[in-house]
């Protein structure tokens, strides 16, 4: 999968990262209000022997959150004690692994160029995973970021192997079992992400949908249940504990933590989170009107203008705010007043309820400094007077700014040939799907995307390409034409020169099978690339007129020219 100038870069970049990973631990240490909660959990689970919360001096079950990261905590405060400080940095270190996946995935994408050009990619997506501030962050904060980062880039490394993305070539009852082991590990893998993330499995949905679009024939049909049904078991192994542990203990099967973060029984304030989509797409609206329920007071001077159509309407809302405030709380007469407040505007704005703010809640996803966990204030609004308030803060919070939009163009660069790399488009579907259910949260928080962005960083590596006749001049100059003869037969004529490119690596070639099905002999010009997988090359045949051919050649039977034995 990696190749010498990887190597090279490994240490140093990794290095690099860790330094930046233990600058924002030792200098911007942060904990937010979901810590506790899971800090809690894990100690609870850990000292105690029970997974809730105390109420009233008794441990009661809860499935407030799901148990993946409070496990992951609580492994660290046995090995380590209740430090946060330990966990850190035991998120640095996994994180520096994410940064590994994200290389493998970028090489995975470059399948069909040179060694020198994978090897080039690889070391540019190690590079810009160590040194992304935003993913670097979140090593200093416990929060489940780095651990859902991680458990989704693998999942996508193994969305990515061949024999995942070629479905047809699966053809033997051995290249069907290399074919189940990676359908069931991807589907393991999102499991155990969905214990630390509940929307994880938004990246099997993408997988299943590309496995359907790029292999839906007649004749695959059969292949592609059993990818479903096995990446299906996979994913559904991890969360059974869950399952019947809530079964049990709660009286219902939870497989997913709940979608408000509510305790069983409570009453949500639904209609006001209704009305508030059809409004709220900055960040910070959340802490001015969503987080204060449940009863913390609303300030009508915070409502922005676009928030009411017309004077009448921003006196009711004023008029729901100001009952809210004297009851102390979201009384369920309120709400459904703001349901119908909501039901109102929807119908009066359809594409704008539907359309517009859900396009403006994506941008403000995308395109923000990501500094909520730095000491700045994130506005650049106006430049001018923000400058003159604060010259590092507006420095700090615009060179934020500008390298997230780096980041974005250089991913749009690349993703131009995604009609051609299904490794492309896998990303790219996944970050839509993601985009989209994230515009219909109750909040609009940029923090949920960030698992994305080794993957993103992997896409925007692409560009780092040589162009496409260069990598294929230096693939001609290694090539070397056979003759195969006949279907089931093993017999070889060659001609012309192997480059030393790939010598040591020619023993293991299987050619058993026949290329054409009548069993005519055909002249070919093979040419053998190291393909973006363990054990496994690529190899190029250039038919005596007709259009050039490619597929994975492997010795585990994955594929096409040696699976028909």
């Amino acid at each position: 999968m990696f190749f010498k100038p990887f190597f090279k870069n490994l240490l140093p970049a990794l290095l690099a990262g860790l330094i930046l990973r233990l600058f924002f631990i030792l200098k911007f240490p942060f904990y937010s209000g979901d810590t506790a909660y899971y800090e809690e959990l894990a100690r609870n689970w850990l000292y105690h022997g029970g997974y809730g919360f105390y109420s009233h001096g008794q441990l009661i079950p809860s499935d407030l959150r799901a148990p993946g990261y409070p496990a992951f905590l609580a492994v660290i405060y046995y090995l380590a004690g209740p430090g946060r400080k330990a966990v850190m940095l035991v998120q640095a270190f996994v994180d520096l692994a994410t940064c590994l996946l994200a290389a493998g995935i970028a090489a995975r994408m470059a399948d069909g160029l040179s060694d020198a050009s994978r090897g080039r990619i690889a070391t540019a997506a190690l590079w810009l995973t160590a040194l992304c501030p935003f993913t670097a962050n979140y090593a200093a904060v416990p929060l489940t970021e780095v651990l859902a980062t991680f458990f989704t880039t693998l999942a996508i490394l193994i969305f990515l192997s061949p024999a995942f993305l070629r479905i047809d070539l699966v053809q033997s009852t051995s290249g069907l079992l290399r074919a189940v082991s990676i359908w069931f590990l991807g589907g393991l893998v999102v499991g155990l992400g969905t214990l630390v993330r509940p929307e994880t499995p938004l990246l099997l949905i993408a997988a299943l949908l590309i496995l359907l679009l790029r292999s839906f024939r007649l004749g695959n049909l059969r292949k592609l249940a059993l990818a479903t049904l096995w990446m299906t078991a996979g994913f559904l192994l991890p969360l059974a504990p869950w399952a019947a542990r809530n079964a049990v203990s709660l009286g219902r099967v939870q497989f997913l933590a709940p979608r408000y973060a509510e305790t069983y029984g409570d009453i949500l304030p639904t209609g006001f989170y209704a009305w508030t989509k059809t409004w709220m797409f900055r960040f910070q609206d959340a802490y001015l009107f969503t987080w204060k329920l449940p009863s913390q007071p609303i300030d009508l001077k915070d409502l922005p203008n676009y928030a009411a159509d017309s004077h009448e309407e921003l006196a009711r809302v004023a008029s729901l705010l100001q009952r809210y405030n004297a009851a102390h709380g979201m009384m369920l007469a309120i709400d459904r007043e703001f349901a119908d407040l909501a039901r109102e505007r929807a119908q009066r704005h359809p594409i704008r309820t539907y359309l517009w703010i859900p396009i403006e809640r994506a941008a403000a996803i995308w395109f923000t400094p990501r500094i909520t966990l730095l000491p700045y204030s994130g506005k650049l609004w106006p430049p001018g007077e923000q400058w003159r308030a604060n010259h590092t803060d507006f420095g700090v919070t615009l060179g934020f700014a500008l390298l997230n939009v780096v980041y974005i163009v250089m991913a749009l660069a690349a993703a131009r040939t995604w009609r051609t790399n299904p490794g492309i488009l896998l990303i790219l579907t996944f970050l839509v799907i993601r985009t989209a259910f994230l515009t219909q949260l109750q909040t609009c928080e940029p923090r949920y995307v960030l698992v994305c962005f080794p993957a993103l960083l992997a896409l925007c590596a692409q560009v780092f390409a040589r162009p496409q006749a260069a990598d294929n001049s230096a693939a001609a100059s290694g090539a070397k034409t056979y003759l195969l003869t006949r279907p089931r037969q093993r017999s070889i004529s060659a001609a012309g020169t192997l480059g030393s490119r790939i010598r040591n690596g020619a023993d293991w070639v299987y050619f058993h099978s026949a290329v054409t099905q009548d069993g005519s002999e055909i002249g070919i010009t093979c040419v053998l690339e190291e393909a973006p997988c363990l054990g496994i090359r690529t190899m190029t045949l250039l038919a005596t007129g007709g259009s050039p051919l490619s597929w994975p050649l492997c010795p585990f039977s994955f594929c096409w020219a040696c699976s028909r034995d």
